[in-house]
């Protein structure tokens, strides 16, 4: 008797532990409804090495260095300075007449190659156009007036510039350079003051001095600002219509050349 009572408690006691392991597996299983993961949004994918151009990408190049090569486009202002200008008539030096020229301001094209990290080579392309007059003096005294207007002309100084660049592959790359102007005056036009005509102007050239700072603003967009100081003489003359009267001219232009522009690395 006491033999079945101990079997009845050991089945009573199996019984319940087996009891919450069941209801426990029963309960565990995942609803379809309740436990599914939420999707996350899928973003579409870009090409790999894709960099818009007017972005700055892992693959975007910092700074400038070598084999690099740059196109500027530029306002730029022409500045001429007319020192030690002298003026003739038949040969007869007109005393305290002096040459003025009026400052300009056009757009400017700059190409650019890197040798090595820090030096460049440049070659700007502009063409601007500027009055001449004759100012006191003898001349003054003979016409009665203070200024005289000479005429017109157009000049193009292209100028190739050597540079040395002082941070390469920095944003903030600031650089001087020595270089030499080569300026050819053309489309002269006299204005027709004692009946002179004709005006001329011969071929010239001279060094050149600068120094600027480019920064790279995003992508291969780069900012530039620039200041030239050329040292060019033009020698001009002017004749009326019979060649009895030549006036003949000495100026020492040294214009100051501003400019800032945008540039793009290729």
């Amino acid at each position: 008797m006491k033999k079945m009572r101990n079997t009845a408690l050991a089945a009573a006691l199996g019984a319940a532990a087996i009891a919450p392991v069941a209801g426990h597996a029963q309960t565990a299983t995942p609803s379809t409804y309740v436990n599914a993961p939420l999707s996350a949004p899928v973003a579409p994918s870009r090409p790999h090495g894709h960099c818009g151009i007017f972005e700055t990408c892992s693959s975007t190049k910092i700074g400038l260095g070598k084999g690099d090569f740059m196109i500027r486009l530029s306002a730029v202002g022409v500045l001429p300075e007319d020192r030690d200008s002298k003026v003739w008539a038949n040969g007869a030096t007109l005393t305290g007449t002096r040459v003025k020229t009026t400052d300009q301001v056009m757009p400017e094209l700059t190409f650019e190659y890197f040798v090595t990290d820090n030096i460049s080579l440049d070659l700007i392309a502009t063409s601007t156009r500027h009055e001449v007059q004759a100012n006191g003096g003898a001349l003054s005294a003979l016409t009665g007036a203070s200024k005289t207007d000479v005429g017109s002309a157009w000049v193009l100084p292209p100028t190739v510039t050597v540079a040395w660049h002082f941070r390469p592959h920095k944003r903030l790359n600031p650089y001087v350079g020595v270089g030499g102007t080569f300026m050819w005056f053309h489309n002269m036009n006299a204005s027709g003051a004692l009946g002179l005509t004709k005006l001329n102007s011969g071929f010239t050239g001279g060094p050149s001095i600068n120094a600027g700072v480019d920064y790279q603003l995003v992508g291969n967009w780069f900012f530039n600002f620039d200041v030239k100081q050329m040292f060019v003489r033009m020698h001009a003359w002017a004749e009326n219509g019979g060649e009895t009267l030549k006036v003949r001219a000495h100026d020492s232009l040294d214009p100051t050349v501003v400019s800032a522009g945008i540039a793009y690395r290729f």
